[in-house]
């Protein structure tokens, strides 16, 4: 099928572009799918223009390259990627950098190709347009001239090494640089253009939904609140340093020699609080320097007088980064952590000495970066020294004269009229006149003399001009324009020769970026009472708190403990509604991050291991709107995580299987905690289905764990928040809680009769069969060999060594004691069963349940065909649900 999109041409470019729609309201039915967050949100902090390329290897194996140019801090990444049948990395890798465009190969789209139908589809997520290329622009040789040309000249070398091989990587730089030429008219100069290759290694992957439910970058509940992960740690005081901290927390590292070199950082911040306190002073003077450097090395086609005049701001600000360098070296003094000191070493005055110098030939001593647009437009005039140009000199001077007349004008107009008039700038209208209302009405006047034009009033406010000065306002323009087309010739020369050093002074911007966001974690850490992370095999966090919950916490929050390894890798969480179990899992997800960007963490102690990957399956809200599409919603996001899950994976989930049936729910929840199990990854599954943990018990690798609840004789439960061994015991927490609620008399005691049943007849069919057993002997065995591998590899000898060993034995010998017990009994309850089978007793039913039953049926109560539906209809295992009884009741009473 032909394509429909619009077609635009960009020069030699024959373009197809797809945009996002526009977003228009509906009062229709809610959408099915999950709800998305704008990425914005996610990686495009200030909305920056980044360019993509993208494009596939045709075969069985599925490669794609992808080059990103991000013309609003001048930087390039280069990366190639093995890839799955779903581009499940390639999706998140757009994802993550938020392109503002997105080209690719005119050869993907007839036929479409399978990555060009899965981009289109996430085209609304990633905000982004897609264009389609010619594909020979896609040219090897081009890509290594541009890396050859464009590098920083001391990086060359390097990056030829890490992209060899990678030819779609290449390919995809040469398309994306063209592009930007030809489309955008923008070229840059030589050696001017920080590039980098990052492979899809390094970094966990957190897929969009997962930043979103755990609330990395946005409340869930206020986009503009800062109660999430990013707002809490974010204590930066420079664009860069809050960019750099953004994209950590999407990407974490998980290279442990770097996350240990940054934990000696911020332990050396910490300790020491003279140097803290002087680089956070130092810190708060920098300007965005990426947009300042990326502005210098990206060279329009076609400039204008705006373009000049943005020059001579842009190396004013040049100059006041330079001046800010040295005191960040000063505070730095007397480190001794391998990142400080390398951070130390990037701000020497050695490295930026020529820079500076250079500014100073050029630039006036006393001229500063100023924010006021009539000190800007002053201090552009009267930037460059004198005697450079003597034409310059003469417009100087013109500029000078037709300002004074517009000031002379103004006390001329004061004089006459008596009024207090006050010369104001702004860029649109340049110099206008501004009053009080009040001092107009004081003079007896209803409204200004007729020379004033332009009138325009604002509560108390008058502004206005007269011909007169819109005519100097005209003289002093062009004189201004004169004075930067004079001074151009200057700056521009002057960024050539700063160009020479644009490599320095961007690594000593990364450097910089780098000590504020370590800087940033201090200051929380000195706030709050975080531990530094240890990086081992085990998960162990003692006594950890949700970071944001004890945040906008009032009363204190209740930590609690954190324990894995691959023998307690799935963790059945179980307990009452409200009870604290979503926040649990939810804390364990956050701490993981915190520790792989570099942070200490709210605990008392703790240990990770470095995790490749991260998903959150996570119920987002409980109203009748959004359960209309839950199962559709957590089943497809199940599906993505079980096609991506593997060892070194963490993931929660949150009451999975709520929006069908009891029955079908339990099934389905069950056979994915199968499927999760056998991935060997770290699981925490919280629900309400107390029999799943009841039916896995037993399983290799399995623990159940339920949040406490203390509870009262007078039907009153008081949670205590703090976790605890086993399955909830408390089963009707669900009838407690309903209590509250205004119901009709009585129903909720009918509910309370039905569910007491219910539990009766479900408690007498379970059994305990001879292949659980099996699996508890199992499960004993394996937990004492890696409790014996912990022994061989840890730091305990002699006496304590000897003592801990006799205790594991004994503690081994009682549990396979019982364990043995419990398979006599249950051989015991097997041949009891063949002899009820003989007897006529109906399979699945015991003799006590039969005579029961015949019990109840010779007495016609009106119970019985109820409860025998209910236990019918009701999940097999031992399902005895508020929610079932609490139905059951409500029917009955409007019969």
């Amino acid at each position: 099928m032909a394509s429909t999109y619009p077609s635009f041409t960009y020069g030699e470019y024959n373009t197809t572009t797809t945009s996002r729609p526009k977003s228009r309201r509906t009062t229709g039915r809610p959408g099915t799918s999950r709800p998305r967050t704008g990425i914005s949100t996610l990686a495009r902090v200030d909305a920056q223009e980044v360019i993509c390329a993208v494009v596939e290897s045709r075969g069985v194996s599925t490669t794609v390259g992808l080059a990103f140019v991000n013309l609003d801090t001048g930087e390039a990444v280069l990366s190639q990627i093995c890839d799955s049948q779903t581009y499940v990395k390639t999706i998140h890798k757009l994802r993550v950098y938020a392109p503002s465009e997105i080209i690719i190969a005119s050869t993907a789209t007839s036929p479409k190709s399978k990555l060009f139908c899965i981009i289109e589809e996430n085209l609304e997520v990633i905000e982004s347009k897609l264009t389609v290329v010619d594909r020979k622009y896609w040219a090897e040789s081009t890509g290594y001239d541009n890396i050859q040309s464009l590098a920083f000249a001391e990086d060359v070398d390097a990056i030829k090494l890490a992209i060899s091989g990678n030819f779609y990587a290449v390919c995809c730089f040469a398309a994306v640089i063209k592009y930007i030429d030809l489309a955008l008219s923008k070229t840059f100069p030589t050696h001017s253009l920080r590039v980098k290759y990052e492979p899809s290694e390094g970094t966990m992957m957190i897929d969009v939904s997962t930043i979103y439910s755990l609330e990395l970058v946005q409340n869930l509940q206020d986009a503009k609140s800062k109660d999430c992960l990013f707002g809490l740690l974010n204590h930066t005081q420079t664009r860069m340093g809050a960019r750099l901290l953004r994209s950590n927390i999407i990407q974490p590292l998980t290279e442990g020699t770097t996350l240990n070199t940054r934990y000696d950082a911020l332990e050396e911040l910490t300790t020491k609080e003279e140097m803290f306190f002087a680089t956070r002073a130092a810190l708060k003077d920098f300007l965005d320097v990426d947009q300042i450097l990326s502005y210098l090395i990206v060279i329009p086609t076609k400039p204008s007088i705006s373009t000049k005049e943005q020059d001579i701001n842009q190396i004013i600000k040049l100059k006041k980064f330079i001046l800010a360098v040295g005191p960040i070296y000063e505070a730095l003094s007397g480190c001794c952590s391998a990142m400080l000191l390398s951070i130390r070493e990037y701000c020497h005055p050695n490295k930026i000495a020529p820079v500076q110098e250079l500014i100073d030939t050029v630039i006036n001593e006393d001229t500063m970066f100023a924010k006021q647009p009539l000190e800007l437009r002053n201090q552009r005039a009267y930037a460059v020294k004198s005697g450079v140009n003597g034409l310059l000199d003469v417009a100087r001077t013109t500029y000078k004269e037709s300002t004074e007349d517009a000031y002379q004008h103004c006390s001329d107009l004061k004089e006459q009229f008596g009024l207090e008039l006050n010369l104001k700038f702004d860029p649109a209208r340049q110099f206008f006149f501004h009053l009080s209302a009040t001092d107009l009405e004081d003079k007896g006047m209803d409204s200004l003399p007729p020379i004033f034009t332009n009138v325009y009033r604002k509560k108390n406010k008058i502004e206005c001009q007269t011909l007169e000065l819109m005519k100097r306002n005209q003289k002093t323009a062009l004189s201004h324009q004169e004075v930067v087309l004079m001074s151009d010739q200057a700056i521009q020369d002057l960024i050539e020769e700063v160009r020479g050093y644009i490599s320095t002074v961007f690594k000593t911007c990364e450097a910089i970026a780098m000590l504020d966001m370590i800087a940033g974690f201090a200051q929380v850490v000195t706030t709050n009472d975080y531990v530094r992370p240890r990086l081992t095999d085990t998960l162990e966090i003692g006594a950890g708190r949700h970071p944001i919950r004890e945040k906008i916490s009032r009363t204190k929050f209740i930590p609690n403990d954190f324990y894995a390894t691959q023998q307690s890798r799935f963790q059945i969480i179980t307990g009452c509604n409200m009870s604290g179990k979503s926040t649990y899992i939810r804390t364990v997800a956050l701490l993981c991050i915190m520790a792989q960007i570099g942070s200490f963490v709210p605990a008392e102690s703790a240990s990770f291991p470095i995790l490749h990957q991260m998903f959150a399956r996570i119920g987002m809200d409980d109203s009748i709107e959004s359960n209309v599409s839950t199962f559709a919603a957590e089943m497809r996001d199940m599906a993505f995580i079980l096609r991506n899950i593997e060892r070194r994976s963490l993931v929660i989930v949150d009451e999975l299987g709520r929006g069908t049936s009891t029955r079908d729910g339990l099934s389905i929840a069950l056979a994915i905690s199968e499927a999760l199990i056998q991935s060997r990854g770290l699981i925490w599954f919280a629900t309400h289905f107390v029999d799943l943990a009841t039916i896995l018990k037993e399983r290799s690798g399995v623990i159940s764990l339920h949040l406490a609840v203390d509870n009262h004789e007078d039907d009153k439960m008081i949670m205590l928040y703090k976790i605890a061994e086993g399955a909830v015991k408390e089963t009707h927490y669900g009838l407690k809680l309903a209590r509250i609620v205004p119901l009709p008399t009585g129903l909720v005691d009918r509910a309370t009769v039905i569910s007491h049943e219910l539990e009766r007849r479900a408690l007498n069919r379970k059994r305990t069969s001879l292949v659980v057993i099996q699996e508890r002997r199992r499960k004993l065995i394996l937990s004492l060999k890696e409790h014996l591998i912990q022994a061989r590899n840890g730091d305990m000898e002699g006496e304590i060594l000897s003592a801990w060993l006799k205790e594991l034995q004994r503690e081994f010998i009682t549990r396979m004691t019982a364990i043995d017990a419990d398979a006599a009994d249950a051989e015991q309850d097997l041949e009891s069963e063949e002899a009820d089978s003989e007897r006529g007793v109906p399979d699945g039913m015991t003799s006590s349940e039969h005579n029961d039953h015949m019990e109840l049926e010779d007495a016609n109560q009106p119970l019985t065909d109820a409860s025998q539906h209910s236990v019918i209809t009701v999940s097999s295992r031992a399902t005895s649900s508020a929610s079932s009884s609490i139905a059951r009741a409500v029917s009955e009473n409007e019969l």
